[in-house]
């Protein structure tokens, strides 16, 4: 994501040079180079930034609606625990034993398979 902003940043940065390093008497582009222009840019931030983040917010609801009594997960902060209860909002994690904390739903980050935490 950062490199795809740097990338833009500086193709933003070289666009007015390049239109002052045009000579006096060329024409700019034609309308419908701008407009083929104006398209490819559009299909490129379709392709590098929509769709890919539409697809990873799909997949984390998907994830978020899925949670289950008993499900082992890990959150977005590191902390890896399995659900003990679930409510619309938030779930309750046991992190270890006798030690239950509330966090929100949207802060799981993955769902581990079965039998991971006795692994670790």
């Amino acid at each position: 994501m950062k490199s795809i902003k740097l990338l833009i940043a500086s193709l933003l940065t070289l666009l007015p040079g390049l239109a002052l390093a045009q000579d006096p008497g060329a024409q700019g582009m034609s309308v419908m180079g701008q407009v083929i222009f104006f398209a490819g840019f559009i299909l490129i931030f379709y392709f590098l930034i929509w769709r890919p983040q539409s697809k990873r917010a799909k997949e984390h609801k998907a994830l978020m609606s899925g949670l289950n009594k008993g499900d082992e997960v890990v959150t977005s902060g590191g902390v890896a625990g399995r659900i003990t209860k679930v409510t619309d909002d938030f779930i309750v994690l046991e992190v270890a034993d006798n030690v239950e904390i509330k966090i929100q739903k949207v802060a799981v980050g993955a769902a581990l398979p079965k039998g991971t935490l006795k692994d670790i």
